[in-house]
């Protein structure tokens, strides 16, 4: 993890095997994002060399040919509280996708609150072909992508690019490989041009009210515009509007 400013990266750093994951890579991403500075306005998700994420490494699941229940559990458990630090991170996580992003790759990829990702970019759940399933980043996927898809794409294992990917909701946006950086760097701009504040608590409010009945959701959402119009971040920005000016936030 690296901070320049208000963006900080999270780099997955195993270029040698498509930053497959393993155990370690797994506690080191959770801990990367359970660890944030505060001082992060946008989290930038990456995968160094020549893939995003090719999955689970091949030696990684050499080993848990010989794991008892118990121990995939724990296992199991572990990459669980990984996709959930990336999908529950409190700042804007951009997500930028090149070449593989395959089985578990494709899981952190949904927990990414915007993707980019480049037009020869891979996606797939590729579990049912080693005789598994996407359990685990199921809960993940199933929001952005639906029921339709997943009995597709689940089902077959079938790998599918990126404007697919896009036309399911798992990707925003698709760019030539050689303008993908240029890309990450509008959307992160983007993000930086809102409050501070408001971005956090406007992806709180996706995430808590999702699926609430509107009779209990109105009364919350009420509640929390009064609260966030009164903080001295909005005052600056509605000033800043009417002023005609860029708020002391804008990057």
């Amino acid at each position: 993890m690296s901070s320049a400013g208000p963006v900080t990266t999270v780099s997955l750093a195993r270029p040698a095997v498509r930053n497959a994951f393993n155990e370690v890579v797994i506690a080191e991403v959770t801990e990367a994002f359970r660890s944030v500075p505060e001082a992060a306005r946008v989290v930038l998700l990456r995968g160094e060399g020549p893939a995003f994420c090719a999955g689970a490494d091949i030696e990684w699941m050499r080993k848990s040919r010989a794991y008892t229940e118990e121990q995939n559990a724990r296992d199991a458990a572990a990459m669980a509280a990984m996709f959930r630090a990336v999908d529950e991170c409190p700042k804007p996580v951009v997500g930028r996708i090149h070449s593989f992003a395959l089985g578990g790759g494709t899981g952190l990829a949904a927990c990414c609150d915007i993707v980019v990702a480049s037009e020869d970019a891979q996606f797939g759940f590729t579990e049912v072909r080693l005789g598994i399933m996407p359990s685990i980043i199921s809960s993940f996927v199933l929001p952005k992508i639906g029921a339709s898809a997943a009995r597709r794409y689940f089902l077959t294992g079938e790998r599918f690019g990126a404007e697919e990917a896009r036309r399911l909701g798992l990707v925003h946006e698709v760019a030539k490989a050689d303008a993908l950086d240029g890309r990450v760097e509008a959307i992160v701009k983007e993000l930086l041009a809102a409050g501070p504040k408001a971005s956090v608590e406007a992806k709180r409010l996706i995430r808590e009210l999702l699926g609430r009945p509107r009779d209990e959701a109105i009364p919350e959402t009420v509640r929390r515009i009064a609260s966030l119009r009164v903080t001295p971040e909005a005052q600056e920005g509605l000033g800043a509007f009417l002023e005609k000016r860029k708020p002391n936030w804008s990057a």
